[in-house]
Formats: C-alpha cells, structure tokens, sequence
C-alpha cells in the first residue's frame, strides 16, 4: 500500500488487526470500542482492551454545521516562468516552479512562447537541454525527437519512413501547459488536463499597469534564493529590517508616532504602525507611515511611497 494514501485513511481502516467489540452500558450511545484482535471476548464483554477509539455523536438538528474551511487553490493560479527579455528565444530554458519540472521555448511557427513538461515522453531526458531545430521545432537531445507548439511529436529519426506513424501515437506528445506573456512576462499555469485549455478566458495573470505604461521605467532582474516561498513571503512584508539590510535605499521619514524616543541609529530603524486594509487567504493590502504594499499569493507583492 501507498504510505501516503495510509495516512489519509480513518484510524479504523489502516492495517491495524482489531475486531469491534458490541458497547456495553458504560459506553454512550452510538460509541465504538477497537480492541486488538489477539484478546478473545467473551459474552459480549472483553477481557482487556489495550487500544480503543469512541465515535463522536451525531451533531443535533437545531446545530448549525461548523463553516467549511476556506483553502487557497495553488493550482488555480498563474505562474511567473521570466521575464521574456531574458529568455533566449533560440534555444529551450528550463525551471522549477512549483515543484514541476517545465522548459519554455520560442515557438517561431505561432510566434508565441510555450511551457511544456521538461521531459520528452520517449526516455524522460530534459527537454531544455535540448535544441530548437532547422524546422522551428523543440528537439529533444538524446534521440532527436521533434514536438511542435502543441506538443504533438513530429518527427522520430529511428522510425522507418514507409513504416506505421509512430510518431502520432498519444504516447508520443509532451505535455503543454497554458501559458501567455503579460506585463512583459511569460506566464503559465500548471494544469494539463484539456479542460484547462482555455483557462484564460476564465481566468488571466495579474495585471501591473504600470509596467505597461511607456511613462514608467521599468527594470527586469533574476535571482535564485536559497531559501523557501514563506521565507521570501515574510521578508518581503517585513518592513523593519528595510533600514538594515538595505541601507540608503530609502529615506528616512521622522517618527512622529513614537515622540518619547530619545535614541536613534543611522539607519533610521524605530516602531512601525502597520494598518491592515484588507486581509484574506488570497493576500494582504497594508500601509504604514509613508508607504503601503499589497502582496497577493501565489506570486505577486507591490510597494509603493504614498505621496
């Protein structure tokens, strides 16, 4: 058995040898006692019981069921793959999102970008160490396979010219996932399922008006941190360490909040007053002193100096 799906069964289904003893009269209504298999019972009454677990009663009618929990859908959401300034529109480019495994690629023949799994469906071997092809096709560098913008393989150099079309069995494709380039970035979203096909007429990335403004100047930039998404999450809504870590990027404002202060640093680090605006599983919007952020899951965090 799967050990993960044996952690999702109820204590009762796990391959735990017990048998149900009948409830006596010490045990509430509607209760279950487990008792190991090894020790006999005996007109209705056990001998001894060295694991038990008792149901919980049914809720009454005049309760009110408890509220579903609400739950962020990390599936449902748009991915930032990179800013298309930095991808190399001549050759394939691998990444790690999400824990998926995908390679985005220049597709010459729609003129658009395209995020497939970053493995070929014939001995797994990364696609994005592979090659765009004479044809404009993504080509896989260990035996030559060629996939078009859909993901369907076009081309297998080992199969015979006057042979059966191996090359359009299903097994043959790569898996392709939506994507789109907004805001100057490529996106995609990490289902592969047909029904996603056309997410983006439900559903589009987050939009930034301002980096599509031509009066804005907008600076692109990639870095690798070694640390996990919580991690970078709370960094960045962590005001205090602004001072510290980067000092002299911003300016320090007087605290006018705190006037019985008497010591000051150079940095200029004191008590925030952090006003939540909004606040929900989908993100937080908060302002203090001269400046608000708005960070927005899976992938989106703004700051701006209020005038």
């Amino acid at each position: 058995m799967d050990p993960l799906a044996l952690l999702a069964l109820p204590r009762a289904a796990r391959p735990f040898a017990a048998t149900v003893a009948p409830p006596s009269r010490s045990t509430r209504r509607g209760a279950a006692r487990l008792v190991p298999s090894d020790h006999r019972c005996r007109g209705g009454a056990c001998r001894r019981a060295s694991a038990s677990a008792v149901a919980p009663e049914a809720p009454r009618a005049d309760e009110a069921p408890a509220p579903a929990e609400e739950r962020f859908d990390w599936l449902d959401q748009w991915y930032p793959f990179a800013p298309v300034g930095e991808l190399d529109p001549g050759a394939p480019h691998g990444k790690t999102v999400l824990g998926l495994s995908v390679v985005a690629w220049y597709d010459c023949a729609a003129g658009e970008w395209r995020v497939f799994d970053d493995a070929c469906p014939h001995r797994l071997a990364p696609l994005s160490e592979g090659r765009i092809d004479g044809k404009g096709r993504l080509q896989c560098v260990y035996h030559g396979w060629c996939f078009d913008g859909a993901g369907a393989c076009q081309f297998i150099p080992q199969a015979p010219a006057l042979g059966p079309p191996v090359h359009k069995n299903a097994k043959a494709c790569v898996a392709s996932y939506p994507s789109v380039v907004q805001n100057q970035v490529l996106w995609f979203y990490p289902r592969t399922e047909p029904e996603y096909k056309d997410v983006l007429q439900r559903k589009r990335p987050p939009y930034f008006a301002e980096i599509d403004d031509p009066s804005s100047y907008t600076v692109f930039g990639m870095r690798d941190f070694l640390y996990e998404y919580d991690i970078m999450i709370e960094n960045l809504i962590d005001p205090a360490h602004v001072p510290y870590t980067h000092r002299g990027l911003l300016p320090t404002f007087p605290n006018e909040e705190d006037p019985g202060r008497v010591e000051h640093d150079r940095e200029g680090g004191d008590a925030i007053n952090i006003n939540i605006e909004q606040a929900s599983i989908a993100g937080l919007y908060r302002s203090w002193k001269e400046a608000a952020s708005n960070s927005r899951r899976p992938a989106h965090y703004m700051a701006q100096i209020l005038e």
